[in-house]
């Protein structure tokens, strides 16, 4: 499914930034070649729906307002119609929260896709088991998916290790995000269950989220510069 530009990188950027004046920064940098500047609960919970207006600015890269919403469906309905006037591409809502919490979110924000997400890339077998989910991650994900589009979420948020699987179960008009992309030789950190960039989009990815790899480098701008060139030819095959 065709992301906000299709003629830049189809990549989120994650903006974890420590302060507004970073995460401008990084934006104004990545945003001529990456389609998407994805503002997490961290920033969002620091500094309030202002970040939105700094980090969009006038760059014309889409939003993707990740605060992983789960809670009561009348808390979350709330929520969400409180950043309908940011005006996102994307938000994030916890599919475990239930089809009726789904659904909540998504009559409010009839113009952005809900994203659900489905089983954190920091999560493991053992980890799953530990809060009563047995069977393998993949499992539990595409359990997740499939409620998460019932309940009218145009977009669901898996690893790269799931996106096939998931696209087999919830078609092709759904927005596949995935999470745990890692460039080859870069450090998983807290991510579990990583790819590369490549294998991601191979695998059926419509968008990538990539933090650390591209802010933590000494150009952010020539690094998303230079990923984006690297992803072209596999973006291109797919127009």
């Amino acid at each position: 499914m065709t992301v906000v530009d299709e003629r830049k990188a189809p990549v989120a950027v994650a903006l974890d930034a420590p302060d507004l004046e970073t995460a401008a920064r990084w934006a104004q940098s990545v945003s001529p070649h990456v389609s998407v500047l994805k503002v997490g609960l961290a920033l969002f919970c620091r500094y309030g729906p202002e970040v939105v207006e700094v980090v969009r600015g006038g760059s014309g890269a889409g939003l993707f307002l990740d605060l992983k919403l789960h809670d009561i469906p009348a808390t979350v309905a709330g929520a969400a119609r409180s950043v309908a006037r940011l005006r996102p591409d994307f938000l994030t809502v916890h599919a475990a929260g239930g089809a009726a919490m789904v659904r909540a979110a998504v009559e409010e924000l009839p113009r952005a896709r809900v994203a659900g997400v489905t089983v954190l890339t920091s999560l493991g077998s053992d980890d799953l088991a530990a809060v009563g989910l047995d069977g393998p991650p993949a499992d539990a994900v595409r359990r997740l998916a499939v409620l998460a589009v019932k309940a009218g979420a145009r977009a669901l948020v898996c690893s790269p290790h799931e996106v096939a699987a998931v696209r087999a179960e919830v078609g092709s008009d759904v927005t596949l995000i995935t999470a745990g992309v890692r460039p080859t030789g870069l450090a998983s950190n807290d991510q579990m269950r990583v790819a590369t960039p490549e294998a991601a989009l191979a695998a059926g990815a419509d968008l990538l989220v990539i933090g650390r790899p591209i802010t933590g480098a000494s150009d952010p701008g020539s690094a998303a510069a230079m990923l984006a060139a690297r992803l072209a030819p596999l973006t291109d095959l797919r127009r």
